[in-house]
């Protein structure tokens, strides 16, 4: 099973970044923790970043036949990124949202999301450890009892 993970727009900047909002950890960081929970799970992730929203699309279309879902921060292409909803949503893979910070007890702008209506649901507040919640929870939707059998 592989599982597509995206970062958006600023996310390379984890951990020099508002450490108050987003935590201390680097995107490095954050994908070698979903390397080793994927590893646990018997899956493959592959981690892309970029701040581009024509490079997320490009990504998810070249990638979305080799994969089984998508596990993504949109950055803040979550408010407004309506060619990368195009792309999720034409991949018809399983999607979690995903968000560091709580985006519904910040600015009211940021708690609109483009992409909920599209994804499984939306992991938002819990830091670096909502990625690991959303591999967890999707790769046990797709393969019943393998999240069950994390570390």
């Amino acid at each position: 099973m592989r599982i597509l993970i995206i970062h958006g727009p600023n996310l390379n900047m984890l951990g020099r970044r508002e450490q108050s909002v987003y935590g201390k950890k680097t995107l490095a960081e954050i994908d070698a923790l979903l390397n080793a929970e994927a590893q646990a799970l018997k899956v493959e992730v592959v981690s892309f970043q970029s701040n581009h929203e024509g490079a997320l699309v490009d990504f998810i279309q070249e990638q979305a036949g080799s994969a089984q879902g998508i596990v993504i921060n949109p950055g803040a292409l979550t408010h407004y990124g309506y060619s990368l909803r195009d792309a999720l949503a034409d991949s018809r893979l399983p999607i979690i949202e995903v968000h560091l910070s709580n985006i519904h007890c910040r600015e009211e702008w940021r708690a609109r999301s483009v992409i909920v209506s599209i994804a499984e649901g939306q992991i938002s507040g819990l830091g670096w450890r909502g990625y690991v919640a959303a591999l967890r929870s999707l790769v046990g939707e797709l393969q019943p009892g393998a999240s069950d059998k994390a570390v």
